[in-house]
């Protein structure tokens, strides 16, 4: 026997309560805060600037999709994925940090360790700047704890804010670079080196030598 109209729009309705529902506002507001704090795109960029100097451009669209293709792969599947390979989190989060190591050695002494082909143009939208900068193993590993903790829709919903502040960010750091001047540039490159370094050490020692 057929299934009724009415039945059949009742049921959707209840299924969209129930996402509502489900939709924890404090969650999501948790989450993205949490996220805005690992991912520290404010803090990146005098880096992008860096990167942009290097290519001529940034690929904002670029490295907002496959930072966000990390992230959400790594929501649902991270934890496999890892398995698979028979991988720790601490060894993906260790080789996360020898690239940021690479990254603050390049920013502190003026010179390029991480050599793109110059034959392939937007790499660095891809490496380091969607990993390990904005969907890095600080970023990944946090979202495999938050999955833990909050609903998996909240998670989700908490991603997509940040990626899309990242990607007004990306867009922005032609009039950012401006804004700072040639001397603000130097020196905030500097003092984001020594930060990037300090991280690199702090995760390398906190998944090496764990207490």
């Amino acid at each position: 026997m057929p299934r009724s109209p009415r039945i059949s729009t009742n049921q959707n309705s209840a299924n969209f309560t129930s996402l509502i529902f489900t939709m924890n506002f404090k969650e999501i507001f948790s989450v993205s805060l949490i996220l805005f704090s690992v991912i520290d795109i404010i803090g990146s960029v005098p880096f992008i600037i860096q990167i942009k100097k290097r290519e001529g451009r940034i690929h904002a669209e670029k490295a907002t999709i496959i930072s966000a293709v990390l992230m959400v792969v790594f929501l649902y599947l991270g934890q496999s994925i890892l398995n698979l390979f028979g991988l720790d989190v601490a060894s993906f989060a260790v080789a996360g940090a020898i690239v940021i190591f690479i990254v603050a050695m390049e920013m502190l002494l003026g010179i390029t360790l991480i050599k793109d082909d110059p034959d392939v143009k937007g790499t660095g939208s891809i490496v380091p700047l969607a990993f390990p900068l904005i969907a890095g193993a600080g970023t990944l590993t946090t979202i495999l704890s938050l999955r833990a903790v909050y609903e998996v829709q909240n998670v989700l919903i908490g991603i997509l804010v940040n990626l899309i502040f990242v990607y007004l960010v990306l867009r922005s750091v032609s009039w950012l670079e401006r804004v700072i001047g040639k001397t603000g540039f130097a020196i905030l490159r500097r003092i984001f080196g020594v930060i990037l370094l300090a991280i690199a050490v702090k995760i390398l020692k906190t998944n090496l030598f764990p207490l």
